[in-house]
């Protein structure tokens, strides 16, 4: 295959065209943390948001796409896209624009990676799996107690599934990608802080829904509740006011 295979142009522009529409998603997503959208205002239409942001209309939809995903915007038929949740501008302090597509992608990454670790974790787990994967969880209850952040030994417990999960390509796709993983903790581990002590509570109860599964050797049960508490993760960042 060369550089002159349509294939690989097709790919390059299809590149370029994720690029820009992440751009003008952290665009978009920036005027309304910053109120400039308010919660319940229509958007401006397709033509006058596109020309505002410098993007076709293609790369605006597959932005708005995302927004809507991300339960930020909802399309109303025939009427446009309205603003549904206004997330908290601590988000931007913790993860400035730029960093927000990559972010969300990232969970996306790991509903799946994980998810299916978790699954073969509880058909193949060790007793010395589940030592470590309660040491990291009773250090988080620590952290909880004393509204630390944890995200080195939340990271741990991940990794700990991965490892029990006998497939050590879990471990190497997630390795690859854990800088943007802990910025990814950071940034949600940093929000429940701004929380009352109950979200971390109620996150810390996912992650022992996911061992209690792995542990009672539920492969099915194990694969939903790490998928749902990654999906949550993912949610909860833009939670709104």
């Amino acid at each position: 295959m060369t550089l002159e295979d349509p294939n690989v142009k097709t790919a390059a522009r299809r590149g370029k065209d994720r690029t820009l529409s992440d751009r003008c998603y952290e665009n978009i997503l920036s005027m309304i943390v910053s109120g400039e959208f308010a919660v319940g205002a229509k958007l401006p239409t397709e033509h006058k948001l596109s020309e505002q942001l410098e993007v076709s209309r293609p790369v605006l939809r597959q932005a708005l796409k995302q927004l809507r995903e991300d339960g930020v915007v909802v399309s109303r038929q025939g009427s446009g896209s309205f603003v549904q949740r206004r997330p908290e501008g601590a988000v931007l302090d913790f993860a400035p624009v730029g960093s927000i597509a990559d972010i969300q992608r990232t969970f996306e990454f790991r509903v799946a990676i994980e998810g299916e670790a978790a699954f073969l974790a509880a058909a193949r787990r060790s007793d010395a799996d589940l030592k470590a994967m309660r040491a990291a969880l009773e250090e988080l209850d620590r952290c909880v107690a004393r509204d630390e952040l944890g995200v080195d030994t939340d990271e741990l417990f991940h990794e700990a599934i991965c490892t029990a999960s006998g497939n050590q390509y879990f471990s190497a796709a997630r390795a690859s990608m854990k800088p943007n993983i802990l910025i990814g903790l950071n940034l949600t581990r940093n929000l429940s802080l701004t929380k009352p002590k109950e979200r971390m509570e109620m996150v810390q109860r996912e992650h022992y829904a996911i061992m209690e599964a792995i542990d009672a050797r539920d492969s099915e049960a194990a694969r939903l509740a790490m998928r749902a508490h990654v999906d949550n993760a993912r949610m909860r960042v833009f939670e709104g006011q």
